[in-house]
């Protein structure tokens, strides 16, 4: 990067992007944050809180907030894009012409595109026109109330320009967030995308009552394939030991803070896919989405998933829990 970090702009006050902008904001940050509804924004301004995604978290004086795209773009340093994978096109649509030329741009959403089955970053490129070499992605077990709490955990900033990540590694570090540099995007997006997929199964086992071999034995194979998956599409296979694969793995597969290992626990216990939503407030975790869009990118390149072929007929084709169960462990045996 060309020069020292020192104004970001963050679009999507949600969870993530709210605590994400009060790490860049402790850590000496000018930090301006775009909120959808104006009721965020004033929150964010008058009370130095979004209670409606982090209640009781008392934000820094460094983050401010605004309903204008173009006032929170002016002059930043980086962009940090904080929206849901499925809506990153859109809203990167409407936001492309305002973006400070030259500027490193920053994926905080874990998905792969329904229908293109491109990663964000590959999103990101395409919409805003910039080479990937100006993308960076932050994944690994950073769940945002934790992280708002200011409760330690580590990150892994990927950019494929290493000066870009190292960059942004010093923009983000306190004494409570610290970020460690890759380059290989491919790997820390496939972790973070394949991960709400295995998390939503392993909140099914949970859900109809399988206790800790059941749940450890979904995480390890969950984890094998999505190693399996990125090693097939070029990604350096000891990613997936670290923090954007095992790390944020095991986050989302343990705590009662992720919404795809609870939203799973609603399908274990025999509720729909709609019944799930209803009691989530509308909201529908990032696994359900992804699972259609993952086991097409695993056809397309000849990988078996099995555990996420289960999900997505579990969340889309009316598959039961206790049959996705059934059919997993009676496969074929074969070596580990």
């Amino acid at each position: 990067m060309s020069r020292a970090v020192q104004r970001v702009a963050v679009l999507g006050a949600g969870s993530w992007g709210t605590a994400f902008g009060k790490v860049l904001a402790d850590a000496g940050r000018d930090v301006t944050l775009w909120a959808r509804r104006p009721e965020i924004a004033d929150a964010v301004n008058s009370e130095r809180a979004n209670p409606g995604y982090l209640p009781g978290v008392e934000l820094p004086s460094r983050l401010s907030a605004t309903t204008n795209a173009a006032a929170a773009l002016d002059g930043a340093d980086v962009v940090v894009l904080a929206v849901p994978s499925q809506t990153l096109r859109t809203n990167l649509s409407g936001w492309a012409g305002l973006l400070p030329p030259g500027r490193t741009l920053v994926s905080l959403a874990k998905g792969i595109e329904l229908g293109t089955l491109k990663r964000m970053s590959e999103v990101v490129a395409e919409v805003a026109g910039v080479s990937p070499e100006q993308v960076a992605v932050v994944s690994g077990p950073n769940l945002a109330r934790e992280i708002a709490g200011e409760e330690p955990t580590a990150t892994v900033i990927a950019c494929t320009d290493h000066d870009r990540a190292v960059a942004l590694q010093n923009a983000c570090t306190t004494d409570y967030f610290r970020s460690y540099t890759n380059t290989d995007v491919v790997g820390c997006e496939l972790g973070g995308a394949g991960k709400n997929v295995i998390a939503l199964a392993v909140g099914i086992a949970a859900g109809m009552g399988l206790g800790d071999n059941s749940r450890a034995s979904v995480i390890t194979r969950g984890l094998a394939e999505i190693s399996r998956l990125g090693t097939e599409l070029g990604a350096d296979p000891m990613t997936f030991a670290g923090l954007a694969g095992l790390g944020d793995l095991v986050a989302t597969c343990s705590s009662p803070l992720s919404r795809n290992r609870t939203f799973g626990e609603r399908l274990g216990r025999g509720e729909s896919l709609a019944q799930a939503e209803e009691a989530n407030h509308g909201q529908v975790a990032e696994g359900v989405k992804s699972c259609q869009s993952i086991c097409e990118l695993g056809a397309r390149h000849g990988v078996e998933l099995p555990i996420a072929d289960a999900v997505r007929r579990v969340c889309h084709e009316g598959l039961s829990a206790p049959a996705m169960a059934k059919e997993l462990i009676t496969r074929a045996p074969k070596p580990e």
